[in-house]
């Protein structure tokens, strides 16, 4: 049996304050990710010269 995906679109409209939230979440997720990011590029790198 297939499982079929779906995807819906929205749009939202926020209004300034909402706006500076959504923006802040945003940048603190990028950067939590690319700090994740870095240290597992570092751990492999490490792995490779022993």
């Amino acid at each position: 049996m297939r499982k079929i995906n779906r995807a819906v679109k929205i749009r939202i409209y926020p209004n300034a304050e909402q706006r500076v939230q959504i923006e802040k979440t945003i940048g603190c997720s990028r950067f939590i990710y690319n700090c994740m990011l870095a240290d597992k590029i570092d751990i492999i790198k490490k792995k490779r010269r022993c």
